[in-house]
C-alpha cells in the first residue's frame, strides 16, 4: 500500500497498532513549529499520516500484497521504517529517556518475536525477512536464534539459512546453546548429511563443548547409525576443548553396547579409569556386565560387579539379572545364591529376574523349582508379561507336563496378559512332542485364528511336522497347500518333515517331487533337506543318486553339514563300502565339519557288519577315549555284534558296563541278545 508516496508494511503481519494523539501531543507538535525545527515536524507529520493509515486498516481482511519486495523499497530510509514500526505502546517521552531500551526488552521483545516468527513461516528466509529484523528492532541474541530453531512449523531448511546468516552477523558468534538447538532440529528432520556438518563446524569453532553437549551429540549419531563418525568426535573434542565426564563416557559406551561392539566397551572402560578424575557409575557397570554376559566373559562379569560393591554402588536389578542368567546354564546354585542376595540388599526382583530363573531352572530339569518360583512371583505381587508365561509354559510342555502348561495358559486371560503366536506355537509343539491328544492341536490351531492372531509359518511347520510324526502326512499335505494359499514363502522345514515321512513311508517318488518342488521354488534347498533326501536315497540302494546330489549341494553352494555327511556314509555302509565310508569321515573333518556321536555309530556299525567284532571293539575302545563318549546306541550295536558271533560273556560283561554307566535297557538290547540266543539254540 502506498500512502504519500511511501510504501507501508501489512499491519496484520508486523502487528502495527495506532496510537492515541492526545492534546499533549498536539502541544508539543505547535511549539516545535514555533521553534523552526522543520526536520523533527516532517518526521512527526509522516508518523501521524502512517498511524491515521493504520486506524483504517485495522478492520480490512489481510491480503498478501504484489508490491515491490521490502529491501527494494528505497525510497524509505532505515531510520524512518523504524521509526514507522515502533512498537505504539512506547509513548515519545520515553523514546529519549534512558529506561526506554529496558522497557523493550521487558514487555515487548516477546511480541516482536512472533511477528518474526510469522514472518518467517509466511515468506521463509531472505531479503524480506532480514529487513524485518531491522524493522522490528529485534536484537539478533543467542536468545533469539534458540527461539527460532525451536520453532516446529518453520521449515528446517529456513533454520539453517538463518543460522548461517546470524553467524555472518558483526559482533555475534554462535555457542554451543545455539549449535545444539540446530544439531537438534536436523536430527529430528532426518537430514543425515546437514546433522554432521553441522557438528563439525561446531567443533571447529571457538564455542566452549561441554560433558554435557558432547554426550548429547554422540547420542544424536548414535541413534543416526553413525557410530564409527561418534567415536572419530569423542576424540577429537577430548584432545581439543572437553574433558569427558562419566556421563560422556557412558553415552558412547551405550552406542557401542547397541552396535554389538563388545570388546570395545572394556576398552574404554579402562581408558575412563585411567583419566583419573572420572570414575564409573552404575550406568557403565551396567553396560560392562551387559557386554561380558553377551561375550560369555562369567569371571569378569563377576569381578566387575564385586568391585562395583566396593565402590559402594548399588547393583541394579538388571546387573542382577544379567549375572543369574550367566550361571543358570552353568552353575545353578550360585545363580540362586545371587537371587538370595539381591532380596537381602532390598533390590526387587523384577520380571525379567524370573524370567530367566524358570528358563534356567526348566532347562535344569527342575521343573517344580520353576512352577514354584512362578507361584512366589505372584505373591509378591509381580507382574508376569507375555515372555515369562512362554517360558512356563515351554518349560511344562518339555517336560510332558502339557496339563500344567493348559492351566497356565487358561490362567493368562485372568492375568491380563494376552496369548501370542509365540504362546499358541508353544503349546502346539508341547502336545506333539508329549503325544498328547492331537486334536487338541488343531482345536488350538482355529483358537488362535478365531481370536485374530494370524499364524505364522513357524506355527504350520509345527503342524505339519507334528502331523507327519503321528502318521497323518495327508493331513500334513493339505497344511503345506494352505500355507501356500495364505501367500507364505516354501519353508524348508515344513518340506524336510514332509519329505522324511514320505520316505520313511516308502513313497520315494512323491518325496523326490516335493524336493523339486522346493527347489524350484528357493532356487536351491537347505543343507537339512538334501541330507534327508540324501538319507532316503541311500536306504533305497539309489547311492550313485544320492552321491550325486551331495556333490550337487556342494555346486550350488549349499556347505554340507554332520547331517548331510552322515546321510552319505550311512548309504556307503549299507552298501557295503567301508573304505569310502572311512574316507568321508576323513574329509568331514578336513573341511572343518566336526563329526558328532552319529557319525561314529555309523562307522562302528558297519564294522560290525563287515569286519567282524573285533575291528568293531577296536573303534569301541577308542571312542571311549575321546571327546565322543559312546551312547546307548553304541552299546547295543557291540551287543549284537558280540552276541552274533557267540561271546556272551564279553556280551554279559559289556551289559554290566552299560548298566554302570547309567544307561537302561531297552528293546533293542533285549531283542540283540534273545536274537543271538536262538541263533545258537538252532545250530
Amino acid at each position: 500500500m502506498v500512502i504519500n508516496g511511501s510504501f507501508i508494511l501489512d499491519p496484520f503481519i508486523l502487528g502495527v497498532e495506532s496510537n492515541n494523539r492526545g492534546a499533549n501531543s498536539r502541544t508539543r507538535k505547535k511549539k516545535q513549529r514555533k521553534e523552526g525545527n522543520d526536520r523533527l515536524y516532517v518526521r512527526e507529520r509522516k508518523k501521524k499520516v502512517v498511524v491515521m493509515a493504520m486506524k483504517g486498516l485495522a478492520v480490512t481482511r489481510r491480503a498478501f500484497s504484489s508490491s515491490t519486495p521490502l529491501f527494494q523499497r528505497v525510497k524509505q530510509t532505515d531510520n524512518e521504517i523504524v521509526k514507522m514500526f515502533m512498537v505504539p505502546s512506547l509513548r515519545d517521552s520515553d523514546l529519549n529517556s534512558r529506561t526506554a531500551p529496558s522497557r523493550i526488552n521487558r514487555s515487548s521483545l516477546s511480541k516482536l518475536d512472533e511477528r518474526f516468527i510469522r514472518i518467517l513461516k509466511i515468506f521463509k528466509w531472505g531479503p524480506d525477512a532480514e529487513k524485518a529484523l531491522e524493522v522490528l528492532m529485534l536484537r539478533v541474541d543467542h536468545r533469539l536464534v534458540r527461539q527460532v530453531l525451536n520453532v516446529d512449523d518453520i521449515d528446517v531448511s529456513v533454520k539453517v539459512q538463518f543460522f548461517k546468516w546470524v553467524g555472518k552477523r558483526r559482533n555475534f558468534e554462535h555457542d554451543s546453546t545455539t549449535y545444539m538447538s540446530l544439531i537438534r532440529c536436523l536430527h529430528e528432520a532426518g537430514s543425515v548429511g546437514d546433522l554432521w556438518n553441522a557438528i563439525q563446524s561446531m567443533v571447529r569453532s571457538n564455542c566452549i563443548i561441554g560433558p554435557a553437549e558432547l554426550s548429547k551429540v554422540i547420542w544424536i549419531l548414535g541413534q543416526a547409525k553413525m557410530s564409527n563418525r561418534a567415536c572419530a568426535l569423542f576424540y577429537q573434542v577430548k584432545g581439543r576443548k572437553c574433558k569427558p565426564n562419566a556421563n560422556a563416557y557412558n553415552s558412547i559406551i551405550l552406542m557401542l553396547m547397541k552396535e554389538g561392539h563388545y570388546e570395545k566397551v572394556h576398552e574404554l572402560y579402562v581408558e575412563m579409569c585411567n583419566e583419573g578424575s572420572c570414575f564409573p557409575d552404575t550406568v557403565t557397570y551396567d553396560a560392562l556386565v551387559t557386554a561380558f554376559g553377551k561375550l560369555g566373559r562369567q569371571d569378569s562379569a563377576l569381578r566387575l560387579f564385586e568391585e562395583m560393591k566396593e565402590n559402594r554402588l548399588q547393583p541394579t536389578p538388571k546387573i542382577y539379572t544379567i549375572l543369574i542368567g550367566m550361571f543358570m546354564s552353568g552353575s545353578i546354585e550360585k545363580a540362586l545364591s545371587l537371587f538370595d542376595e539381591m532380596r537381602e540388599n532390598c533390590c526387587a526382583p523384577t520380571v525379567f529376574t524370573y524370567t530367566e530363573l524358570i528358563r534356567g531352572l526348566g532347562r535344569a530339569g527342575r521343573v517344580d523349582d520353576a512352577y514354584g518360583l512362578f507361584l512366589d512371583m505372584r505373591r509378591e505381587g509381580v507382574k508376569p508379561d507375555v515372555v515369562l508365561m512362554n517360558t512356563l509354559i515351554s518349560t511344562l510342555g518339555k517336560a510332558g507336563r502339557v496339563t500344567d502348561a493348559f492351566k497356565i495358559f487358561n490362567e493368562m486371560e485372568a492375568l491380563r496378559c494376552t496369548p501370542n503366536v509365540v504362546t499358541y506355537n508353544t503349546l502346539i509343539k508341547a502336545i506333539f512332542q508329549s503325544r498328547y491328544h492331537t486334536h487338541e492341536a488343531v482345536s488350538l490351531f482355529e483358537n488362535m485364528k478365531a481370536k485374530g492372531i494370524a499364524p505364522s509359518d513357524f506355527t504350520y511347520s509345527i503342524l505339519i511336522d507334528g502331523f507327519c510324526k503321528t502318521n497323518r502326512v495327508e493331513k500334513a499335505l493339505l497344511l503345506l497347500e494352505d500355507m501356500d494359499e495364505k501367500g507364505f514363502p516354501p519353508c524348508p522345514a515344513a518340506y524336510c518333515s514332509l519329505i522324511d515321512a514320505l520316505g520313511k513311508a516308502k513313497r520315494y517318488d512323491a518325496a523326490n517331487e516335493l524336493f523339486k518342488e522346493l527347489k524350484e521354488n528357493c532356487g536351491s534347498s537347505s543343507s537339512r533337506v538334501y541330507a534327508v533326501m540324501i538319507k532316503h536315497l541311500g536306504k533305497c540302494r539309489r547311492l550313485t543318486d544320492a552321491l550325486d546330489l551331495f556333490n550337487e549341494m556342494k555346486q550350488l553352494g549349499c556347505t554340507p553339514d554332520v547331517y548331510a555327511y552322515n546321510a552319505v556314509m550311512s548309504g556307503l555302509v549299507r552298501s557295503g563300502m567301508m573304505d569310502e565310508a572311512h574316507s568321508m569321515l576323513r574329509t568331514m573333518q578336513e573341511q572343518g565339519c566336526e563329526p558328532d556321536i552319529n557319525s561314529h555309530n555309523i562307522i562302528l556299525h558297519g564294522l560290525a557288519m563287515v569286519g567282524g567284532p573285533e575291528r568293531a571293539m577296536d573303534m569301541f575302545t577308542k571312542m571311549k577315549h575321546s571327546k565322543l563318549n559312546p551312547d546307548v546306541v553304541s552299546y547295543n550295536t557291540m551287543l549284537s555284534s558280540l552276541s552274533r558271533a557267540g561271546m556272551f560273556e564279553k556280551a554279559a560283561k559289556l551289559m554290566k558296563e552299560m548298566r554302570i554307566k547309567g544307561f537302561e535297557y531297552d528293546r533293542i538290547t533285549y531283542s540283540s541278545i534273545l536274537e543271538a540266543v536262538g541263533q545258537v539254540d538252532e545250530e
